[in-house]
This record gives structure tokens, C-alpha cells and sequence, in this order.
């Protein structure tokens, strides 16, 4: 795994020192090796940085920027399946003696363009330019597993893997996008191609930005879509062989994760998605496979002892860690410095430590992020079609007058409500549902992903913000072949994995230098399962029924069939006791009023309500800390 970092300039301003300083600032990505180099071009000054972490050839040959005839490249990721691909090279007369994944997308591009991508089975973000035909491409892989930033603004375009490069470019402007940061309220990250900073973007999963350097246009480009996948007609197939088609696409999906010159682990919490890539793994290996799990003295999210338990079962090396609200302390303080956008999901932290933990004895940790979006595994999804067909069976003409009789009163004074609406403002978000002329599960959806209302955005900001669109918005691209259940699914897998998950994971391995691998990630297991029925995935009332089934045959169905808890911390209760200094600190009126975007009074009611003992608005007081320590971390307050 890398860090990639650059630039071009048409102004001819930039110079190599300031790429060395963007590119530095990426070490923790690659600390084994740096190259930075400036390239000759008529129209503008373009630079390459990188980073390196050695994990396939650890060679000097991987050394990048690389460069092969008319292209260069810097190249964040692992192309796994690079020696196929080379072999249809050799074939077509190519010739390399290097033993580098970079160097097959280099010879790829030249042989096929663009469309090479479409080869790669892999995690990636690339920048490769053509000094012949004067494009520059910046390409991020089909999940969004591998991030990539790119800013531009009066003829400066700079890309980096993390946005804190941008901040050792002296023309590179530190404005927050409000509307940008009403999403942040919304779902606790800021979802592509947005960002938090004003002309600074994302480019988002499964595209690629085209820059022509003669023109000066920049086109993004759409190459692989999961819609397109679930929008294809439902395989008319067998329980059975499907159940066989997806443990296959599963061994080679986790095998090709194993392909390093470095050791590699497996993140097992003790969960269905954790338990299929490790056994998966150990089950045709002699070698044990070593295996990390992090606990909490707090039974409510302790999983350490079923990971115990598996691991035994299995054979596996297991080492385990139990988290203290000490170490959460420290680790809180550095969130706003490896995430560089305010996030809030707070298992960021549990992934920090095991991420630290694994450091010590490996180089490359196999994580069993996505299964949820791919096989259907979040119990939001059977209540969002619950409270879905709810709203769906009361009389459209009615709506109307109950919404308008919900608004007037305060759901804890209802008995039948006083415990269903235990989310912050979901009681709101009801009432708002019996609005909508049109109402679709996506919307329903939406409401489990809110942190905060729209309206209760309004009150929080002094000034509204825009509303910007979202991928939530787009689920009329979902044609018919697709039921709610598989509507939803697709929106999860286009909003909160890429946004949310793949965010955590990557920041919080690459912080200590550790590469993540996501095997339930590989693109052909959800091209395959998006063409699925939706009640292979949900099946009476059990969720990721297909990855249940296939995890049964090598573990004892009572071994692990338990409600789903989580990689959750006591986040609530830690906040109140042992970090009730951070919310004194940071959420008082002497910080909030530096920057003046928030209502302090409505904050200082929450906040007053929160530590007398009430939880249900904490969402808004953890999202407001998390901004908090990232403002103050990033904006140098003494000019």
C-alpha cells in the first residue's frame, strides 16, 4: 500500500519543493520508500510524489514514480491479479523483467488505454499520464477501497491520497463548504464526490477523472457501476448452485488476497462476514493463520471471547486486545489527523488499535468489510421494509393529518412510541415520511442513515446550508428487475460502505503503516450476488442467509449464530465519564463562536440534557466533537 501525491500546474508556479512536502506528508502510507519527480511539459508543471510501503517485489525496481515509453504512473493499491495479466502481455510481445504489479498497469495502458482497468482485480488509485497525448488520468477502484482527492482552482489542479497534502501547497485555500459539511451532519462523513474543503473533491468509486492538459477540460467517466449489475434480469438459479458459485468466487477472492512477500494476518471479530475469510483461509493450510481481535471489559460490545473460541476451532494464531477508555482517549485526540475530514463513526477507534496491534507481527491485515452490503446483513434492512410496508398500508389521504397531529405532540408522552423512537429525531423523520407523494424504501433507508434531520440541520446552522445530491437520491436508476430489499442494498453499497467503512478501515490501517485487504470486496462476488433474488440474502427473517449457509459447513451452526453486535465502543458512556472533558473543552461557547457556523444556545441545551442523563440526541454531540477537534487540528488559529 502506498500514498500518492501531485500536481499540475498551468500557471507554472509549483515547484519540486512543494510537491516533496505534499508527497512527505503521505509517509505513514509508504514509509519504506519516496520518489517525487517533476515532469517536462509545454502546457503546465506536473509533478508525481509517492510513497511506498513494500509488499509485492520489494525490490528497488518498485520504486515510483515509474515510467514506461510515453507513460508515468503513481500507484496506490494491489493488482492481484498482475501475473495473469502479464502472461496476455508476453503474448502480445510485451517484455518485463520486473516483478511489479505497477509496472503491468503501465504496460496494460499502453496495449489497451482506459479500458485496461477493466482487467484489474484489485484495490487501487493511480495517476498515469501520456506525454504523447497530453492526458492525465486519475483512476479509483470499482468499491472506492483506496481514496483519492483532487483539487482545482484557478488553473492549480493538485491530487493526493489524503487531503492533508494539500495543505503544503502555499496556493491551496482552506475554505469549508457548508453544505458540504451539512452532509457530515446527515451521515457522519462526507459521501463523494464531495468534500469539506470549498473546489476539493473526491473522485468516486468506479471512475476516473480524464485531465487534457492542451484544453484544460476535465471529464469524469463512469467505468463500473453495481446498478448495472442489479439492474440485469435475476438469475434464474438454484439455492444450491448459488450457494456453490459464491463459495468459489469467495476461495479465490480471499487466495488472491494472500499473494505478499510480507506476513499477512485477518481481522476476526467472531461475525459471520470475519469467520467466512479466515476459515476460508486456514481450511486448506497446514501454516496457521494469524489472526487479531480487539475487546471491551463492557460485555454489551465484547465479541473477543467468540473470536477466542473460533480461533481455537480453526487452528488459527490468535492474539487479542482489550481496549481501554484510557487508549480511546489517545486515540480520539488523532482521528482529526488521520481522517483529515471530520468523521464520526466512532469504531474508528477499536479499528485504530487493532490496526496498531496488528503492525507489530504482520504487514498486511485481510478485513471482512462489505459482506453486510453484499450478502444483506444489517437488521436496518428488514426494518427499513417493515416501517416501509407500515407507511405503504396507511391511506394516502391520511397522511397528511396524521403528520400534522405528529408534529404537535412529543413522542415520550405516547406510550405505544415512547420506546420506538429511541434514534435522535427518527420520531421527526416519521412524521416527514407521511409527506413524501412518492415514497420508496430508499427513503425509509435514509432515515437509518441520518445522524441529524435536514430541518434540525437548519436550526444547528446560522446560516442554511445548500442541499446538495447524494447517492440517495439516484435510486430511480434501479429499474424494475429489483425489489425493495435489492433496492436498498445497492444504495447501501453506493452511500455508507464507500463513505463510512471503507473510510474507517483505510485511515486506520494506513496510520500505522498496515495494508487492508477486503476479499468480500472483490467486484465479480457482488457482480454475481447483485443478480441474485433478494431472498437468498434475507431468508425468513435471517439475515445473509448465502454467506450463513456457507460459513455453516466448517463451523458449528451454535458456535456462531448469535445476535450481530458490532465493532462498537461504550462510546456514550466513556463520553460522560472519563472524556466529559473534551465536550467541556471543545463544545463551549469560547470554541464554537471562533468559527460562528453553529446556534451555541441549542447546543448548550443538548449538551445539558445529554450529561443529565438523556442519550437520544448524543448522535449531534458526538458529530459536533468530532468537527471540534478536526477544526481546531487543521486551521492554524494564531494568523
Amino acid at each position: 500500500m502506498c500514498g500518492i501525491a501531485g500536481l499540475i500546474d498551468f500557471n507554472r508556479l509549483s515547484k519540486y519543493e512543494n510537491l516533496v512536502e505534499m508527497t512527505k506528508t503521505l509517509r505513514h502510507r509508504g514509509p519504506d520508500d519516496w520518489g517525487a519527480e517533476m515532469l517536462d511539459s509545454f502546457e503546465a508543471h506536473i509533478g508525481l510524489g509517492h510513497t511506498r510501503l513494500s509488499i509485492i517485489d520489494l525490490s528497488k525496481d518498485g520504486h515510483q514514480p515509474m515510467h514506461y515509453k510515453n507513460w508515468s504512473i503513481v500507484f496506490n493499491g494491489e493488482i492481484y491479479n498482475y501475473k495473469e495479466i502479464k502472461v496476455q502481455l508476453e503474448k502480445e510481445g510485451y517484455k518485463t523483467n520486473l516483478e511489479s504489479d505497477t509496472s503491468i498497469i503501465l504496460m496494460s495502458f499502453d496495449k489497451w488505454g482506459v479500458q485496461a482497468v477493466k482487467k484489474f482485480i484489485g484495490m487501487f488509485a493511480f495517476t498515469i499520464v501520456n506525454k504523447e497525448t497530453k492526458k492525465v488520468f486519475i483512476f479509483r477502484d470499482r468499491s472506492g477501497v483506496k481514496p483519492i482527492y483532487y483539487y482545482w482552482k484557478n488553473d492549480l489542479f493538485l491530487f493526493a491520497s489524503e487531503l492533508k497534502a494539500f495543505h503544503k501547497h502555499p496556493s491551496f485555500e482552506k475554505q469549508i463548504d457548508n453544505s458540504s459539511l451539512a452532509l457530515y451532519f446527515r451521515y457522519g462523513n462526507i459521501p463523494s464526490p464531495y468534500s469539506i474543503f470549498c473546489n476539493t473533491y473526491k473522485v468516486k468509486p468506479g471512475c476516473f477523472i480524464e485531465i487534457d492538459l492542451t484544453s484544460k477540460v476535465i471529464e469524469q467517466t463512469n467505468y463500473w457501476d453495481v446498478i448495472d449489475y442489479y439492474n440485469k434480469p435475476k438469475l434464474k438459479i438454484s439455492l444450491e448452485d448459488a450457494l456453490v458459485e459464491t463459495e468459489n468466487l469467495l476461495l479465490s477472492a480471499v487466495n488472491y488476497r494472500m499473494v505478499s512477500d510480507v506476513p499477512v494476518g485477518v481481522f476476526l471479530s467472531g461475525g459471520y462476514d470475519s469467520v467466512a475469510v479466515t476459515t476460508l483461509l486456514q481450511k486448506d493450510r497446514t501454516e496457521k493463520i494469524k489472526t487479531f481481535t480487539i475487546g471491551f471489559q463492557d460485555v454489551k460490545y465484547n465479541e473477543a471471547k467468540y473470536a477466542k473460541e473460533i480461533s481455537r476451532f480453526l487452528g488459527t494464531e490468535h492474539n487479542e486486545y482489550y481496549c481501554t477508555s484510557k487508549e480511546a482517549m489517545e486515540i480520539i485526540h488523532g482521528l482529526s489527523y488521520n481522517y483529515d475530514e471530520p468523521f464520526a463513526d466512532s469504531s474508528a477507534i477499536p479499528t485504530t488499535l487493532i490496526s496498531k496491534i496488528a503492525k507489530n507481527n504482520v504487514s498486511v491485515a485481510l478485513s471482512a468489510d462489505g459482506g453486510d452490503e453484499v450478502f444483506g446483513g444489517y437488521k436496518k434492512y428488514e426494518l427499513v421494509l417493515k416501517n416501509f410496508g407500515n407507511i405503504e398500508k396507511i391511506p394516502k389521504w391520511f397522511r397528511p393529518i396524521l403528520r400534522s397531529t405528529l408534529n404537535k405532540i412529543n413522542p415520550s408522552n405516547i406510550p405505544l412510541f415512547k420506546n420506538k423512537f429511541t434514534r435522535q429525531y427518527a420520531y421527526e423523520a416519521f412524521a416527514e415520511l407521511l409527506a413524501s407523494k412518492e415514497l420508496s424504501a430508499v427513503q425509509v433507508l435514509n432515515l437509518y442513515s441520518d445522524g441529524i434531520l435536514t430541518k434540525k440541520i437548519s436550526k444547528l446552522f446560522k446560516i442554511e446550508p445548500t442541499y446538495l445530491i447524494t447517492e440517495f437520491d439516484l435510486d430511480n436508476r434501479l429499474n424494475s428487475n429489483n425489489d425493495s430489499l435489492n433496492t436498498i442494498i445497492a444504495i447501501d453499497y453506493k452511500t455508507y460502505l464507500p463513505g463510512d467503512i471503507l473510510t474507517k478501515v483505510d485511515r486506520a490501517t494506513m496510520s500505522v503503516s498496515l495494508e487492508g485487504r477486503e476479499p468480500l470486496l472483490d467486484h465479480r462476488i457482488i457482480e454475481f450476488v447483485a443478480q441474485l433474488p433478494s431472498d437468498f440474502k434475507i431468508r425468513n427473517g435471517v439475515t445473509k442467509y448465502l454467506l450463513k449457509e456457507i460459513v455453516h459447513k466448517y463451523i458449528p451452526k451454535e458456535m456462531i449464530d448469535r445476535p450481530k453486535m458490532g465493532f462498537a465502543v461504550p462510546i456514550k458512556r466513556w463520553l460522560r465519564v472519563d472524556m466529559r472533558y473534551l465536550i467541556e473543552e471543545y463544545l463551549g461557547k469560547d470554541k464554537l463562536v471562533v468559527h460562528n457556523l453553529f446556534n451555541e444556545e441549542l447546543i448548550k441545551e443538548v449538551i445539558d440534557r445529554y450529561l443529565a442523563g438523556e442519550d437520544n440526541e448524543f448522535d449531534l454531540i458526538w458529530l459536533l466533537l468530532q468537527f471540534q477537534l478536526w477544526y481546531f487540528r487543521w486551521f492554524d488559529l494564531s494568523t
